[in-house]
């Protein structure tokens, strides 16, 4: 039977987390003043006392902590203070005496178990403030010496970790990286630690290393025959009550490439399909799913099921599912009633189909019985050796083999971005942005009710298959977060990936006697664990897609050394500021670029980063000034900007009553004509010299008739043209942050 959580004391918590190597301020528990006045002359002062007891958690907000005590009379002054202090709730109490370490900055760093990605670790800013402030990075554990470093670059105040603050020296990375990994080992030897909180942990002020002098470890139950603070920490004990991500059962061994090729192949590269449930009228699910898989002409054979036998569309149906001649299809789309599908299944595999989607609602979404019904279908389908994407989803698309399975608009074009979502609605949405900007799609499926394959069995396909360049994927919650983060990790090692999160507004918090407890938000932990295994997270659709559709069509940045250029000066101007919010490196434009430039221009360009050319550009400068930038080893990328206003002044021309005429046709066709060579020039410059260059203009949404040539002329060039200069530094700053993590920010490869 599950007992409540126990809270060690501050001395016993501090002796357990020892046996784990965690640093940890000099002390002595004692029971009187006098025994805290010698324990204090053997510590040397100054010292800190505090009153402890497994029922006080936060002495600070009790005044139960006296700083800064100088000598014994101080001690002895204090110690009786406090001990007056205890109340009858706090039950058998102490007195610890403490070195009094010196530093300025207080950091905190704990351990939680997340029920869906198992024990995490957490570090943030400390003190009593830690709440309020809420910079904490959460990873989950165990974790490597560098997940740990890393996890000081990703808060807010980082720099007060990482440099120097107020005559003290930076952090001691190495050091706070080795209490954070130690942090994990307590998680796994010890699984009945619900949750440790460091609060503070100083950087001490001589060398900053951290030095945690107060600490609270939670037990997730009562110890069975002896005390914990006198077992020897380290010794194991049985798992209790840890749900999902922590259960006994072994994880299921990686498969190979070529075995989740294999499984996943009738799905996404089916020979043939069968509509079940195809009807005549235009508006039930079976017509659109078998219309779709016709209107954009699925490279194999097409079946339709439907129980009367009547032509749909011009072409014959079946009746049952036995006139389907053996071997001829697959894939099943499934739309008929809930009821009818496990008989469905069964006949489906005895003519040689081996996958199935479900877009039948009536399961998981419907409550208790459809659950049941679910993992009746779930059982069905695996002994039948069927895959089974759904139950209630949206369809499946596949455009190496021109496969529309699915019960909504759009189709995109082909490319090289692969989709998997929770929602099918956001599926549409990142297809209706591959149609605008003609960045195109390998693969899209909405996952549905996930009651088989999951988001976890997408990502492995994905990342063995061959035509994806870069994975995307919404999501709101992780049923199996363990599974997640290992196939996310394995991906993200070959390929980027790009998460939109929902229902954070949703998720609920944890009540926790801990700080540590308080701050492990579900969102905290999955944005922590994203980070950790390299995924980018986007913060809203827009960027989602815009970032897929720059890994799809730009090089890696090989630093964070970027160029405005622009023939524009305000645009210039915000895309600095918007470079240095991002982290970016605005570069001093070098001396022989600059000179370079001057060969090129009149002497009233900008000189400097950003490149202003002023309106002193030629009909060539801009090819040329755009090839000298990306060519010159000082450079990492490009932001290209101004695109597009001569030509906007051309529809202008051309769109009015004086066109033909008074020579307007000839400046018209000039500008146009230009644009589209410098969308061009932009593109030949970044695969010439391997570096990313990304052009953003507002000119992308204004012309409703005809297409402004510029933006229109980078859709040509089969890049992405961004509509404001904000989105493509967005866009930049994920390429680096995905190319730093690739080969580690210090250039080590991970």
């Amino acid at each position: 039977m599950s007992r409540k959580p126990r809270t060690l004391s501050e001395h016993a918590s501090k002796r357990l987390l020892a046996e784990f190597g965690i640093p940890l301020a000099r002390e002595a528990s004692v029971l009187t003043p006098a025994e805290a006045a010698a324990a204090a002359g053997e510590i040397g002062f100054p010292v800190v006392v505090k009153l402890c007891g497994d029922a006080i958690a936060h002495k600070t907000e009790r005044g139960l902590v006296r700083l800064g005590l100088v000598d014994a009379a101080a001690v002895q002054k204090a110690a009786s203070e406090l001990l007056a202090a205890a109340r009858p709730e706090d039950g058998a109490v102490s007195l610890l005496v403490a070195e009094q370490v010196a530093g300025k900055r207080e950091l905190i760093a704990g351990l939680v178990r997340d029920p869906q990605f198992g024990p995490c670790v957490l570090l943030g800013l400390g003190g009593i403030l830690t709440e309020a402030l809420g910079d904490v990075a959460f990873a989950a554990a165990p974790l490597s010496h560098g997940e740990a470093r890393a996890l000081a670059g990703r808060l807010r105040a980082g720099h007060l970790v990482t440099g120097a603050f107020r005559g003290e020296p930076a952090g001691d990375l190495d050091a706070l990286a080795e209490l954070l990994v130690a942090l994990g080992r307590v998680a796994e030897a010890r699984p009945d630690v619900a949750s440790v909180d460091l609060n503070p942990v100083l950087l001490r002020a001589r060398d900053g290393k951290p030095v945690a002098v107060d600490a609270l470890v939670e037990l997730d139950s009562e110890p069975s025959s002896e005390s914990v603070s006198e077992r020897g920490s380290s010794e194991p004990v049985r798992k209790r009550g840890w749900k999902a991500a922590e259960a006994a059962t072994p994880d299921a061994p990686a498969r190979a490439a070529s075995e989740v090729l294999a499984r996943l192949q009738p799905l996404f590269q089916p020979r043939g399909v069968l509509v079940a449930g195809v009807s005549a009228h235009p508006g039930k699910f079976g017509f659109v799913a078998y219309h779709n898989l016709l209107r954009f002409g699925f490279s194999g054979e097409v079946w339709a099921l439907n129980r009367d036998g009547s032509e749909v569309l011009g072409r014959k149906t079946i009746r049952e599912v036995s006139e389907l001649p053996e071997g001829a299809a697959d894939l099943v789309f499934v739309c008929t009633p809930q009821a009818a599908n496990l008989e469905l299944l069964r006949a489906c595999a005895a003519r040689g189909i081996r996958a199935a989607f479900v877009a039948s609602g009536g399961y998981g979404e419907a409550g208790e019985e459809g659950r049941r019904h679910e993992r009746e279908l779930v059982a069905l389908a695996e002994s039948l050796g069927l895959v089974v994407a759904g139950p209630n989803g949206q369809g499946v698309i596949s455009t190496g083999r021109s496969l529309c399975a699915q019960i909504v608009a759009p189709y995109p074009p082909p490319g090289r971005i692969s989709v998997a979502s929770q929602s099918g609605n956001l599926v549409s949405s990142f297809l209706n942005y591959a149609v605008l900007t003609g960045i195109g799609i390998s693969k899209a499926i909405s996952a549905g009710n996930s009651a088989q394959l999951g988001l976890a069995d997408y990502l492995d396909y994905f990342a063995a298959d061959p035509e994806t360049a870069v994975a995307l994927c919404y999501l709101e919650g992780v049923p199996d977060g363990r599974r997640f983060a290992e196939a996310a990790r394995a991906l993200v090692a070959e390929k980027p990936l790009v998460l939109l999160k929902g229902g954070v507004a949703a998720e609920g918090k944890r009540a926790a006697a801990s700080h540590t407890g308080s701050l492990a938000s579900d969102d905290r932990i999955f944005d922590g664990v994203a980070a950790q295994v390299g995924a980018l997270r986007a913060p809203s659709v827009e960027h989602a897609f815009e970032w897929a559709a720059t890994f799809a069509t730009q090089p890696l940045p090989r630093g964070r050394r970027t160029v405005v250029f622009t023939t524009a000066g305000g645009w210039g101007v915000l895309a600095a500021d918007a470079c240095a919010a991002a982290g970016l490196e605005l570069v001093p434009l070098p001396d022989d670029l600059r000179t370079a430039i001057d060969a090129l221009v009149p002497p009233r360009w900008s000189r400097s980063n950003p490149i202003d050319l002023a309106g002193g550009e030629t009909r060539d400068t801009i090819p040329e000034v755009l090839d000298k930038i990306c060519a010159h080893p000082d450079v990492d990328a490009v932001i290209h900007l101004g695109l597009g206003i001569q030509a906007a002044q051309a529809q202008a021309f051309r769109s009015g009553p004086f066109f033909p005429g008074y020579g307007i046709e000839r400046i018209v066709e000039f500008h146009e004509r230009q644009d589209r060579r410098y969308a061009k020039a932009a593109r030949e410059a970044s695969e010439r010299h391997e570096k990313p260059v990304l052009t953003a203009t507002e000119q992308t949404y204004t012309d409703r008739f005809y297409g402004n040539p510029g933006p229109v002329g980078v859709r040509e060039e089969g890049r992405l043209c961004y509509p404001s200069a904000h989105r493509a530094v967005a866009a930049l700053a994920a390429l680096v942050r995905y190319a730093e993590f690739r080969c580690g920010s210090d250039g080590r490869t991970t």
